[in-house]
């Protein structure tokens, strides 16, 4: 027969295992999707159509793979605004150039990590602020790509790789979601289960204290970018060969998406919490409420706003989460 006393450690223990708080804190995006998803069918009888879910799988893909890649980024403290650029120079590469497929799509991604290259180096050894850098790459990158291209779109991709921007798995699951589902599955597993996953969060939390331990701060941060970017240009390429053509304009406003798709997945802005999983939650979301926005007929202007306010609430939502814990 147990004591009173043990009676009580047995209440307290019962009652700690449920924190409220905590729980809204780690699955609050989740239940705000589940809301979402409930009040947009509620709101139009087209959304849980089949047709429709199909395109809002394949549309949310591109900005996913984006987003996975600026998770990473954001982590370390940093930011990248070329993502846009990259992407839509990738697309010129795959579509532009006559050398075949596969050789297209490879050099695509190296020449975007090349781009991903310059921004760390801009930030880590130039010591310029992320924002400055990225947002001048990406300038620079849609010049170069205009220049290329003569403002003019480039028509027709290589045969050999269209699967990937048009196939389906078992003639349910675009090959694109795919496609995202496993790099989302590699980034998650990349930061939860392997020694440079540490660095990346230990290097958003504490840079000075990160060097003083021995990490390679700069490396990490360079090999991030590069990741990032490797990541804008294969998502560049999964769109040239569903599109069948590349543009230097295409990427604009993709980097709004990926970073908004991140702050809404719980990632800090200000380094060093967040993850992957996160932002597949904040991508479904964003993905969701853009298909929304497009089915009640809301003007583009009007849908910048809303994505304005959504990475305002998100950012707001952090800082008050942050200013509890102090």
């Amino acid at each position: 027969m147990s004591s009173p006393s043990n009676e009580n450690v047995l209440r307290r223990r019962t009652k700690a295992k449920f924190d409220l708080p905590q729980f809204f804190e780690t699955y609050g995006m989740l239940i705000v999707l589940v809301v979402l998803i409930f009040a947009c069918s509620m709101i139009s009888p087209v959304f849980l159509r089949p047709g429709n879910l199909f395109n809002i799988t394949r549309q949310v893909a591109v900005i996913g793979i984006i987003s996975v890649g600026m998770t990473l980024v954001i982590i370390t403290r940093g930011i990248d605004l070329s993502v846009g650029s990259v992407y839509a120079f990738a697309t010129l590469m795959m579509a532009g150039m006559k050398v075949g497929a596969v050789p297209n799509a490879l050099f695509a991604v190296l020449l975007s990590m090349v781009w991903g290259l310059i921004a760390g180096l801009l930030i880590t050894k130039g010591k310029i602020q992320p924002f400055i850098a990225t947002l001048g790459l990406m300038t620079a990158i849609v010049g170069i790509g205009l220049t290329i291209s003569g403002g003019e779109p480039f028509l027709g991709t290589p045969k050999g790789l269209q699967f990937i921007g048009q196939g389906t798995l078992f003639g349910l699951i675009p090959f694109q979601a795919v496609l995202f589902a496993v790099i989302a599955i590699a980034g998650h597993l990349m930061l939860t289960c392997t020694k440079f996953g540490r660095y990346i969060y230990a290097v958003g939390g504490n840079e000075e204290g990160s060097r003083l331990s021995g990490i390679r701060v700069d490396t990490v941060k360079i090999v991030t970018y590069v990741i990032c970017a490797g990541l804008a240009g294969f998502a560049g390429v999964i769109t040239a060969n569903h599109m069948n053509f590349g543009e230097a304009n295409i990427g604009s406003g993709m980097e709004l998406d990926a970073i908004a798709a991140v702050a809404v997945g719980g990632t800090s802005l200000g380094g060093g919490t967040g993850g992957v999983a996160g932002t597949v939650v904040g991508v479904l979301i964003i993905g969701v409420l853009n298909n929304l926005l497009n089915l009640v007929d809301m003007p583009g202007y009007t849908q910048k706003v809303v994505k304005g306010a959504i990475i305002i609430a998100a950012v707001l939502l952090q800082s008050m989460q942050a200013n509890k814990k102090k």
